[in-house]
């Protein structure tokens, strides 16, 4: 039962928001990668990415395992491109997406047992998740990993992870948000209408914000782009998997009310929207 506790709220918020010193620069905002974007699916990782820099962090990689990559996002040129495996030699990254447009090659495997092994937060989404439910020693090692975990599965993802059916995911909710938090470690966010964010401890908050706008290919790659900048700006994971799951809501909810959506609102929209409901959040 959908109790009102649990229901996440901007008050909630407020307090989790990213602060911007007057001295701030570049490499105190942190430093973001985002890994996946095999043939056919860069666009995943661009708009992940993306959706990072317009959320604030301060250094944004994108890498791509497809050999035609792009070298430079033309529409956003201050994110940085590298091949994948270059991005293990940085000095550092507060914070790691893995899975958008990811596939599931033998490298999209290899790249994926990496950085479940190092220590620095993860957003894992799309093909990483999986990957992770096809193959026993990926499960393992993020049960047993050293750095926290976020986890944004939908429904058949979740389904796959657990052995059962989209439909019992959804018939159970949020007792299927929290059984996946605890038995792999980490924290889920379960999307869907009325996203559940869950704890291993066993809490548990359902946004209020979103609509059916969001039903459409790619906001998904936003919002993974979007929690993990608000980690590598500092955030909590637990904090910046409310605060990213809520904007992203709360943008598709701005937009539907100036009248773009619900019909044909696009991810690459919901990115710019994002950056303005953060600002005003800041400002309220």
């Amino acid at each position: 039962m959908q109790t009102t506790p649990h229901l996440l709220t901007k008050q909630m918020l407020q307090t989790a928001l990213p602060v911007r010193a007057v001295d701030a620069h570049k490499g105190t905002s942190g430093s973001v990668a985002i890994i996946g974007g095999d043939d056919g699916m860069l666009g995943a990782v661009l708009l992940a990415a993306r959706a990072a820099l317009l959320s604030g962090a301060g250094r944004i990689y994108a890498a791509m395992l497809c050999e035609t990559a792009p070298a430079v996002d033309l529409l956003h040129p201050e994110i940085m491109m590298r091949r994948p495996d270059a991005l293990a030699t940085l000095a550092q990254l507060d914070a790691v997406a893995i899975g958008p447009g990811l596939g599931q090659s033998d490298a999209a495997i290899t790249e994926l047992t990496f950085w479940l092994t190092q220590a620095c937060p993860l957003v894992l989404d799309a093909d990483a998740l999986n990957l992770i439910a096809q193959h026993h020693q990926l499960a393992e090692l993020l049960k047993n990993r050293r750095g926290q975990t976020v986890l944004t599965p939908h429904a058949g993802e979740a389904a796959r992870l657990m052995g059962v059916t989209a439909a019992a995911i959804q018939s159970q909710r949020v007792e299927s948000a929290v059984r996946l938090a605890q038995s792999l470690h980490v924290i889920c966010v379960l999307k869907g209408a009325g996203t559940i964010i869950a704890e291993q401890n066993g809490s548990y908050c359902i946004n209020t914000t979103g609509n059916s706008a969001l039903a459409t290919g790619g906001t998904g790659d936003v919002l993974t782009g979007v929690i993990a900048s608000l980690i590598a700006q500092g955030l909590a994971p637990i904090q910046a998997a409310r605060l990213g799951v809520y904007v992203h809501g709360a943008a598709a909810d701005a937009l539907v009310a100036r009248g773009i959506g619900p019909l044909g609102l696009t991810a690459s929209e919901l990115v710019t929207a994002i950056r303005d409901v953060l600002n005003q959040l800041s400002r309220d």
